[in-house]
């Protein structure tokens, strides 16, 4: 013990002397120095936009906005490109989410078309194209009509392939959002 009170005691003295102050500001600058590296080391490395896929909501009309729920029904009318070659899928999904601000009322529509095989075009020829229409009775999910405002709604195309436990999805086009104003 006796062998460390030196260096204990030239510690000691280091800090009450005017040196003392400036190393102790010294260290709490390498910490406040050291801590914004060591946080930023953690964050996600930035990474390539995801390429669009050759599946695609072309267009999409909705009609008629604004809805009258007695009027009839609403209908969801799209046109999907379907990509240059279907690698086994038969068949091509188009879904509706529609959803109330609340959330309390909401409605899935669907609707699956066979696909017949194709052969990939050609030169500059268009990829062929498949006209899909949903429509929407105006209740929701209980069968009973929703209340009037605004609704959003998300339409998605995928292309499914026979696989051993059911349709598979193999591809999914991005989504289109909207809203429709029920009266």
């Amino acid at each position: 013990m006796t062998i460390y009170r030196p260096l204990i005691k030239l510690y000691s003295e280091s800090f009450r002397s005017w040196t003392g102050p400036v190393v102790r500001v010294l260290l709490c600058t390498l910490l406040l120095l050291w801590s914004p590296l060591a946080a930023s080391a953690k964050s996600k490395p930035n990474r390539a936009p995801r390429p669009e896929p050759e599946l695609k909501i072309l267009t999409l009309n909705v009609s008629p906005n604004p809805y009258i729920i007695s009027s009839g029904p609403l209908q969801f009318s799209a046109m999907v490109q379907l990509p240059k070659e279907l690698n086994g899928a038969t068949l091509l999904e188009v879904s509706s989410f529609i959803t109330s601000p609340s959330k309390n009322s909401l409605r899935f529509l669907t609707t699956r078309k066979p696909l017949e095989p194709h052969t990939a075009p050609t030169g500059g020829a268009a990829p062929p194209h498949v006209s899909v229409l949903l429509t929407w009775d105006g209740l929701d999910q209980k069968k009973i009509q929703p209340g009037a405002g605004l609704y959003q709604f998300e339409v998605r195309a995928k292309l499914l392939a026979n696989g051993e436990k059911g349709p598979r999805t193999q591809m999914v086009a991005w989504p289109k959002r909207g809203t429709i104003e029920v009266k």
